[in-house]
């Protein structure tokens, strides 16, 4: 059974406070992000989706998905969303030589270059799991280390979509990070959760902003 945090607690935010987990600010703004596409259809359901509430959001992309799908990696940039690197081949930090987790993340980089001028300076480790000399040489570079302050984990199977649907709805506050993923494994969850949850942004009047 996998174990994660739904709500970044307090503690860790502290811990790895170089890294960052959420935006506050005082004027109900909030930043939906999505990791480990772009994927057929379903980053094309969630642009649909997000353009139909006129809502910007932040996509971690790999980088042999952008290779395998320009065209819609060409669409989240041309309707205005921001883009981050999530590395290559989704590699995790805890379990990579820090030569290959870097190089992976400039290849990733070299594939967003094609489409998009200028560097990307957003970077979010896949599974949240990274080597602090590898986050130190990132740093270094120009990366800003992207992480959480609420997790929807629509990729895990095991919990229901209201379950998932409570996740983010239940810890969203003004400054949040929140995190989805526009992948085939979280699918099921994804397509009831994004719309309920951004009718509740609405209905709210939170303002859903790109990471920069």
């Amino acid at each position: 059974m996998s174990f994660y945090w739904i709500k970044t607690h307090s503690i860790i935010k502290k811990l790895f406070s170089k890294y960052i987990w959420d935006l506050p600010n005082t004027e109900n703004k909030i930043y939906l992000t999505f990791d480990d596409g772009p994927t057929p259809e379903i980053t094309k359901w969630v642009l649909a989706e997000l353009k139909k509430h006129s809502v910007k959001a932040t996509f971690f992309c790999i980088g042999k998905n952008i290779e395998t799908n320009p065209a819609i990696f060409n669409q989240i940039i041309n309707e205005g969303h921001a883009i981050g690197n999530h590395t290559f081949d989704h590699l995790k930090g805890w379990k990579t030589t820090t030569e290959t987790y870097i190089h992976n993340v400039s290849l990733c980089a070299d594939s967003i270059s094609n489409f998009k001028k200028g560097k990307i300076t957003l970077f979010r480790p896949p599974y949240g799991k990274i080597k602090s000399n590898q986050a130190k040489i990132l740093k270094a570079q120009g990366y800003k280390i992207i992480m959480w302050d609420v997790l929807s984990a629509d990729f895990d199977q095991a919990i229901t979509k209201e379950k998932c649907l409570e996740n983010v709805i239940s810890n969203m506050k003004s400054g949040s990070i929140i995190v989805f993923h526009d992948s085939i494994k979280a699918f099921d969850n994804l397509k009831y959760t994004l719309p309920k949850v951004l009718d509740y942004i609405a209905e709210n009047k939170l303002s859903c902003e790109v990471l920069e």
